[in-house]
């Protein structure tokens, strides 16, 4: 009888995804301050959407790199995801410790948005190399009946790091660290929060490390042929059959469909939402502003609701029956959430849309990737498929990044009307999610 992969206990899959809080820290801090950073440096508000083209396009071409050359790697005790794990989590937090100080060294605006811009490149390319492997482990060591708990631990886990993470300046601001600063030069407490930020990622990675220890080739090699054994009837196969392979790629591209239009959305959350509370709450536009500057703040606080309704509601998600009712309810409620923020002058009252956001952001964290990896079970190019399936992540933000600038000036260079535009682009997501075929792959 061919062997299949275990049932794990709960601490065994809370370490698999434990370094995932580090890194989201930092993925949090880039997501929430970006815009604040940039325009800090002299940005123009329809420029800034261009800022954020480069981080998807490096995840795009760092992950699938990361899976196809991880899928081939193995190092003994270190094995084969761990290695790409730690030499990214190493890079993230140095290149952490630059880019908020990108205004800091005497540099021309040009100058200090060049050095902000390479500084956001490594950032993004060594957090995506230090975030997929996670996601790859998930897949590697976990069976298909224990797959959505895992990717929950990992939601979960994901939610809390950003948390912890959009607070920061927030916080820092309030234990009197100065959150103003010269014209063109970031506040302190956004540089405290990223040094802070990545004394803990590596801490938790090293955790994960030091917890975790992956399958061995001759292990993977017989828990795929188990797996595809028992998909094939009485065949038994070490690799996945034809027809197995064209359901799980027809799973790929559907849910790519609607990960293109909720990731577009996202993306438009995270580019004006600063701009957009400081005109409507603060009433200014102007990014040397102590207005701007507390909007800045609030954005973390804001995004830390949206993380805990994603927490909540994540809770109540595997009691659903029927996950595609699950996922589209979840995209239609952020959704109603994006739409409100533009009508909201209060800064507090703006935790009710945020908190909606969050059922979106919580149905996106574990839904896509359990359909994708259970439709590929029993493939040796798990890591290779999760790869190329960031691609479904990375282009949408890049098409609405190139686009960003553009639809803001065709809305009136209105920030607030880009979180309608994602408003309904969630939506339409939702609507796409009835053309997955949610069924279990045939022989």
């Amino acid at each position: 009888m061919m062997k299949t992969k275990p049932d794990l206990k709960f601490n065994q899959l809370w370490n698999i995804s434990f370094g995932f809080f580090g890194v989201q820290i930092a993925y949090a801090l880039q997501s929430a301050n970006i815009s604040r950073i940039f325009a800090t440096l002299g940005a123009d508000p329809h420029n800034l959407s261009y800022f954020w083209i480069l981080p998807p396009l490096m995840g795009m071409v760092v992950q699938p790199l990361v899976g196809y050359f991880s899928d081939k790697t193995w190092l003994g005790r270190w094995g084969r995801r761990i290695p790409y794990l730690l030499i990214g989590a190493l890079a993230a937090i140095i290149v952490m410790c630059l880019l908020p100080n990108a205004g800091s060294f005497g540099l021309t605006i040009a100058g200090a948005m060049t050095f902000g811009l390479i500084a956001l490149m490594f950032l993004d390319t060594s957090i995506n190399m230090a975030m997929q492997p996670f996601k790859m482990m998930v897949g590697d060591m976990v069976n298909e009946k224990q797959k959505a708990k895992a990717y929950s631990i990992q939601s979960f886990l994901c939610n809390a790091g950003s948390l912890v993470g959009y607070i920061f300046p927030f916080l820092f601001t309030a234990i009197g660290i100065a959150n103003v600063a010269p014209e063109g030069v970031v506040p302190d407490s956004v540089k405290w929060s990223f040094y802070v930020g990545a004394a803990i990622l590596i801490l938790c990675v090293i955790y994960t490390i030091s917890n975790v220890k992956e399958y061995t080739p001759q292990q993977m090699a017989e828990f795929n042929a188990a797996a595809n054994a028992e998909g094939q009837g009485a065949q038994t196969g070490t690799e996945m059959s034809a027809s197995q392979k064209k359901h799980a790629y027809k799973v790929f591209l559907e849910v790519g469909l609607v990960q293109f239009f909720c990731w577009a959305a996202f993306m438009y959350m995270w580019t004006y939402t600063n701009g957009t509370i400081a005109d409507t709450v603060w009433g200014t536009t102007d990014a040397a502003s102590e207005g701007y500057q507390k909007a800045g703040n609030w954005v973390g606080i804001l995004f830390a609701v949206q993380a805990i309704g994603s927490v909540l509601w994540a809770v109540v998600l595997p009691q659903f029956k029927n996950i595609k009712v699950a996922y589209a309810l979840s995209l239609v409620i952020g959704g109603i959430g994006f739409a409100m923020v533009p009508y909201i002058h209060n800064q507090y009252l703006l935790f009710v849309p945020y908190f909606l956001i969050g059922f979106a952001w919580a149905a996106m964290l574990a839904m896509p990737f359990t359909m994708v990896t259970n439709a590929f079970e029993g493939s040796s190019r798990m890591g290779t498929a999760l790869g190329l399936f960031n691609c479904t992540i990375c282009i949408p933000q890049i098409v609405a990044a190139a686009l960003g600038g553009v639809l803001l000036a065709s809305m009136g260079s209105i920030q607030g009307n880009m979180l309608m535009l994602a408003g309904i682009l969630l939506i339409v997501g939702a609507a796409c999610v009835f053309i997955i075929e949610d069924k279990k792959r045939k022989a």
